[in-house]
C-alpha cells in the first residue's frame, strides 16, 4: 500500500511537469503588486507571493525544471557509476586501484563547489546541474556495484564462465551484470531522491535555475525573507519537495524489499 501510494505521487508529479500550462490557474510569471501576499483564498488557493504572483500555479509550474534535472542526473550517476563499478570489480588489479582511487578523489570534492566551478565556465543553465548532480553521484554507485560484483566473482558460474574462455567483457555483461540487477535498480530509485533534493538545494543557493524561477528550491530561496508574515510563500514549494523524495526513497525501500525477498 505505502509503495503503491508513493508510484502515485511520483506519477502524479510528473503528469504536473508535462501538464502544468493546462493546470495552472494563472500565468505563473504575472505579477499584480494589489495582490502581493495575499493568504489563502478564493481565486488564489495558495495565496500569492511578495510580486503578488499565484502560490500553486508557481507550484504546478515548478515541477517542470525539477524533473527535468533528477531524472538525466540520476542516469548519469548510475549508468557511469555501474560501468565503471562493475568494471573494477570484475577486472581487478592496476584498474581496480586506478579507478576507485579517481572515484575517492571525486568524492571528496564539494558539490557546491564543484557547481560554482561548472557555472564559471559554462554559465548557469539547467545541463550544468545535470552534470553536477550525476558526477557527484558516480562514486556512490560505483562503490556499491563494484561491492555487488566482488561477491558475485567468486560464485561457481563466473568460474564456469572464465573455464568455457569468456572474456571479461562478456563475464560482466553476459554473467554478473544480470545477478546484480537488484543493486542497480536500488542504487537508481536512490539517487532520483537524491537527485530532486540536490537540485533543489543548488537552486536555493543561487546555482540552478535563474533568479524568478518558479523551480521549487529557488521559490523557498526567494520567499524565505516572508516566512514570518507570508509562511503559505515557503511551505507549498518546501512540501512539494519534501513529498516527492519521501516518495521516492519509499518507493526504493520497497523496491529493496521485494528484490531481496525474490529468488
Amino acid at each position: 500500500m505505502t509503495a503503491r501510494l508513493a508510484a502515485l505521487v511520483i506519477v502524479l508529479w510528473a503528469a504536473v511537469a508535462i501538464l502544468w500550462p493546462h493546470l495552472t490557474p494563472h500565468d505563473p510569471a504575472l505579477q499584480d503588486p494589489a495582490l502581493r501576499l495575499r493568504p489563502p483564498g478564493p481565486g488564489h488557493w495558495l495565496g500569492t507571493d511578495q510580486f503578488g504572483r499565484d502560490v500553486l500555479s508557481r507550484l504546478l509550474a515548478g515541477a517542470r525544471p525539477v524533473l527535468l534535472v533528477a531524472p538525466p542526473a540520476t542516469a548519469i550517476g548510475v549508468l557511469a557509476g555501474t560501468a565503471l563499478g562493475l568494471a573494477a570489480g570484475t577486472m581487478r588489479g592496476w584498474f581496480d586501484d586506478i579507478v576507485m582511487r579517481a572515484l575517492d578523489a571525486l568524492m571528496v570534492f564539494p558539490t557546491v563547489i564543484a557547481a560554482v566551478l561548472f557555472i564559471a565556465l559554462l554559465g548557469r543553465s539547467p545541463l550544468v546541474v545535470v552534470l553536477v548532480v550525476g558526477a557527484a553521484f558516480v562514486p556512490i554507485v560505483a562503490r556499491s556495484v563494484r561491492a555487488a560484483t566482488l561477491v558475485e566473482r567468486e560464485k561457481p558460474y563466473v568460474d564456469a564462465a572464465r573455464l568455457r574462455g569468456e572474456p571479461p567483457r562478456s563475464l560482466m555483461l553476459r554473467e554478473i551484470l544480470p545477478n546484480i540487477r537488484a543493486t542497480v535498480l536500488v542504487e537508481a530509485t536512490t539517487r532520483l531522491g537524491d537527485a530532486v533534493f540536490a537540485a533543489a538545494t543548488l537552486s536555493f543557493l543561487g546555482l540552478g535555475q535563474p533568479p524568478g524561477s518558479p523551480e521549487w528550491g529557488a521559490a523557498v530561496s526567494d520567499n524565505r525573507v516572508w516566512l514570518p508574515v507570508a509562511p503559505w510563500t515557503v511551505l507549498a514549494p518546501a512540501l512539494a519537495i519534501g513529498s516527492l523524495v519521501v516518495a521516492v526513497a519509499l518507493l526504493s525501500d520497497a523496491l529493496r524489499h521485494r528484490l531481496e525477498a525474490s529468488p
